[in-house]
């Protein structure tokens, strides 16, 4: 009788536990038009950037960069008025190979003593269709400045409530060519083409 006592405790203790854990599940609003327009600050410590470059012909070499900011001027209503503005620090650089990263920050790869930063911001955003849109912009980084585009998709928006905050979830992909920005050594040993993948969450200021 007691074993079982004390099973039916535990089985009540978690189905307990379950139902709290449910109601910290937001209700997400998937529909762009019925997100909230305001100004957003990104969420650091929930996103991420990260890049992926073919290596020798065999594999895709895959980093990450770990320090980076961005903000978002968003309207549903008028969504081709949205911009967004991010910017990172290379020398966050994270590829998990200490030596391999330092010899990136150096002249013939990032310049990171000469160029710190890469630096992005809309021009326009186009409507492709549903949650998607592409928001062209400039790249601004080892001294270039080059046109990007970034497809983003909104996954819909709700309040956190471990926060307290409206948050958007966001993410983004898209590429850009190393030769651009005058990083071009052991080309096509390594790729050119360096695609881009991009995770956030915003919150609304």
């Amino acid at each position: 009788m007691k074993k079982m006592f004390s099973k039916l405790c535990l089985i009540g203790l978690s189905i307990l536990i379950s139902g709290c854990i449910s109601l910290l599940v937001p209700n997400v609003t998937t529909e762009v038009v019925n997100l909230r327009a305001g100004e957003y600050k990104l969420d650091q410590t929930h996103a991420a950037i990260i890049f992926k470059v073919q290596h020798i012909g065999l594999s895709t070499y895959v980093g990450r960069f770990n320090k980076f900011d961005a903000s978002l001027d968003f309207d549903p209503d008028n969504i081709s008025a949205t911009e967004l503005n991010g910017i990172i620090e290379i020398t966050s650089l994270d590829i998990n190979n200490s030596a391999l990263a330092e010899d990136l920050m150096s002249r013939t790869w990032f310049d990171a003593e000469k160029f710190p930063q890469a630096v992005f911001s809309t021009r326009e955003v186009q409507v492709v269709g549903g949650n998607e849109f592409d928001f062209v912009g400039n790249l601004d980084w080892r001294g270039v400045i080059k046109p990007v585009t970034l497809r983003v998709t909104f996954n819909g928006g709700a309040t956190n409530i471990l926060t307290g905050k409206y948050t958007l979830g966001f993410a983004a992909k898209g590429s850009i060519l190393r030769s651009d920005f005058g990083m071009d050594a052991y080309i096509p040993i390594v790729g050119d083409k360096i695609d881009i993948e991009i995770y956030a969450e915003f919150q609304k200021s």
